[in-house]
């Protein structure tokens, strides 16, 4: 199971293509309110989420993803129980990713300590001991998937797929949406 943390001011794009793209490929994602049931995003987007976070269930969890957006990224460093969600994740070799500002929430758990990875251009200094990749849409070093923005949404969601199904999956979804 992927579980998507989803919260409030939480960059829509950076949610809703990743989580329409891994559920193209057959991948059982469910989105998690942090704080609440319908979560607004950055740009007063809704989104009724299909589980909140005390529903979420340990043991059944593949990937954890944390889009980014100044908010939603506060909205999970104010959650315990969110961040011992990444940790539970990374802790036990789960696919634990985030794309814009959320790698820094990684970084605080320690997470990108000398890993691959790339965030949002201007919050590198909040990435700890992270390796930096420049210019790069998304980057994975393992069980870690990171990506730079929402316009690189679509890449990072093609990057989910092949983390949990392979190259040909992520390939075949990729043709058919017509990546050009």
């Amino acid at each position: 199971m992927v579980y998507m943390l989803l919260g409030t001011g939480f960059e829509e794009t950076e949610a809703i293509a990743p989580l329409d793209i891994m559920r193209r490929a057959g991948i059982s994602v469910l989105t998690v309110g942090v704080n609440g049931k319908i979560v607004y995003g950055g740009h007063g987007i809704g989104i009724v989420s299909d589980i909140q976070l005390g529903e979420i269930d340990l043991t059944k969890l593949e990937m954890i993803v944390l889009p980014g957006g100044l908010g939603g990224v506060a909205s999970v460093r104010a959650s315990n129980e969110a961040m011992e969600a990444l940790r539970f994740a990374w802790e036990n070799h789960k696919f634990v990713a985030a794309i814009c500002a959320g790698p820094t929430v990684l970084a605080d758990l320690g997470i990108t300590d000398g890993k691959n990875a790339t965030c949002y251009p201007g919050c590198e200094e909040d990435m700890g001991h992270a390796n930096m990749v420049e210019n790069a849409p998304c980057v994975r070093d393992d069980k870690l998937i990171t990506g730079t923005s929402a316009g690189c949404a679509v890449a990072f969601g093609l990057a989910l797929v092949e983390a949990m199904k392979g190259k040909d999956a992520a390939a075949d979804i990729a043709k058919q949406i017509v990546i050009r």
